[in-house]
């Protein structure tokens, strides 16, 4: 059990700003899907250039929730160049500190709040984008990513990169790259950027109802559930009509403020990612 302080568990009970701005001047997009965490955030200028609205849609863990929720208010009525200058530590002293293993949570605010201020002058797409090597490929995290976290916040062990940014939480394989990193950031070095891995092939539309519904029930047990499950979290697949798949959450699922973003943004996205992209998924609610 994770040792939260009160002022987290306020933000995660009772988030703020959680929502969506019509016609948002920044929008930015952060996190993967696969490691369980995603965060969008969206914010509105007044007429003197300050943060006159922030609001954020995510997918995680309880110190995501509360994460993103303090970062929103941190921001408003700051100007950008005021709020680019917040740093993930900054987030979690807002908290009152997170658990070591939790950091990675408050550095995907951050980054989110980047995307969005590039998002506003630059209109890219908002999306934070992986800049170098993959050198995580369990969680997609890159080398200038970890050389980053462990620049910005002193790490020296293989662990606290694995809490502050995932990487080398999964099979282990990528510790000796890590390891390197660190040391060539303790000595002032550099990595050279490579070409990001490239994605996954897509899956052919044209099955049948049996390949369908098998389809469905293993892309949820290999990129819906883990998430879900490493965070208290569940579904059940309830029924298949046609291309609409009913689902129930179950344990803490069922009971987060943001359900409604885990089905779309999570449940169905995946889905539509590896089934078919016609897919729509409902929930049932629990009685």
């Amino acid at each position: 059990m994770w040792d939260y302080t009160e002022k987290v568990k306020e933000h995660f009970f009772n988030p703020r700003n959680v929502g969506v701005i019509e016609d948002p001047d920044g929008v930015g997009e952060v996190g993967s899907l696969a490691c369980g965490d995603a965060l969008k955030l969206m914010f509105k200028l007044d007429d003197a250039g300050r943060i006159a609205d922030v609001k954020f849609q995510t997918f995680g863990c309880g110190s995501a929730i509360a994460s993103s929720s303090a970062l929103t208010e941190m921001i408003k009525g700051k100007t950008l160049e005021e709020a680019e200058k917040i740093t993930n530590q900054d987030i979690a002293d807002f908290l009152g500190g997170l658990p070591e293993q939790k950091m990675h949570c408050s550095v995907m605010g951050r980054e989110a709040l980047e995307a969005a201020i590039e998002n506003y002058r630059t209109g890219g797409s908002g999306v934070h984008q992986l800049e170098g090597e993959v050198i995580c490929t369990c969680f997609g995290v890159t080398d200038k990513e970890i050389e980053r976290v462990v620049r910005e916040n002193n790490l020296t062990t293989v662990e606290q990169v694995t809490n502050y940014c995932k990487a080398g939480g999964g099979c282990g394989g990528c510790h000796p790259d890590i390891e390197d990193i660190i040391a060539r950031q303790r000595s002032q070095g550099r990595e050279q950027p490579a070409p990001v891995a490239p994605a996954p092939k897509p899956v052919p539309r044209s099955m049948t109802n049996i390949q369908k519904i098998k389809k469905i029930e293993q892309a949820l047990d290999e990129h819906v559930r883990p998430a879900l499950q490493a965070d208290g979290g569940d579904l059940d697949l309830i029924d298949i009509i046609g291309d609409k798949v009913i689902i129930a959450f179950r344990g803490m699922c069922a009971h987060c403020q943001v359900a409604e973003y885990t089905m779309s943004e999570v449940v169905q996205k995946r889905l539509r990612e590896f089934v078919s992209p016609d897919i729509i998924v409902e929930e049932k609610k629990q009685e």
